[in-house]
């Protein structure tokens, strides 16, 4: 079991191979389709930052940071807290067409989801020192009692609850490494190899 901390160096991503098991603790911010897209067009594919106090915000949580593909299911506490009721992941390919950009923009250290990614985010892990880990589907309550707090959340009536950028704290996450810096993708790998079965199977 190797044991991370965020903020990740790159270094200590570059020693993770796919299969690897890890212990994820620290800072995760979580960030679905309403939010990639936001940090493209106001941060990334823009002459200016548009939003400089967010932009403020939100670099130093993802520079060496991880982002969660997860629209969490939230409870406020009675002192205006929140806790994480259901944390499962979403699938990342609906995130494909940004997650390249943010990887490279931020230095985003890993990308947590189900299913996995493309060609140019795994082009962009190689690049810039990146992994996706994978979490399981269908273990939310599971998962949301990984998160020891919540730290933040920001743009929650812009944007709400599911698409809101959450800033969790987490303790002793078990997470698979199955897309690391090196080009290798245990999703890639298993797409092939079904589809050389089903050829042999169809004939």
């Amino acid at each position: 079991m190797i044991r991370l901390q965020t903020p990740i160096s790159e270094a200590d991503i570059r020693a993770l191979r796919t299969g690897d098991v890890v212990q994820l603790n620290g800072i995760v911010v979580t960030a679905r389709d309403a939010a990639h897209k936001l940090m493209i067009e106001n941060f990334i594919r823009t002459d200016a930052i548009k939003r400089p106090d967010l932009y403020a915000r939100l670099k130093p949580l993802l520079e060496g940071g991880v982002i969660y593909h997860c629209g969490p299911v939230v409870a406020q506490n009675a002192d205006g807290s929140y806790r994480f009721v259901a944390a499962g992941p979403t699938t990342s390919i609906r995130e494909e067409p940004y997650e390249a950009d943010v990887i490279g923009h931020f230095k985003v250290r890993a990308v947590i989801g189900k299913g996995g990614m493309g060609a140019k985010t795994l082009a962009a892990c190689q690049q810039y020192g990146a992994v996706y880990f994978h979490a399981v589907g269908g273990a939310a309550t599971l998962i949301a009692s990984v998160v020891e707090e919540v730290e933040d959340v920001l743009l929650k009536d812009e944007l709400g609850v599911p698409e809101a950028f959450w800033v969790i704290r987490v303790k002793d996450w078990e997470l698979v490494v199955t897309m690391d810096s090196h080009g290798n993708s245990l999703h890639a790998e298993i797409e092939q190899q079904s589809g050389a079965r089903l050829k042999e199977l169809i004939g």
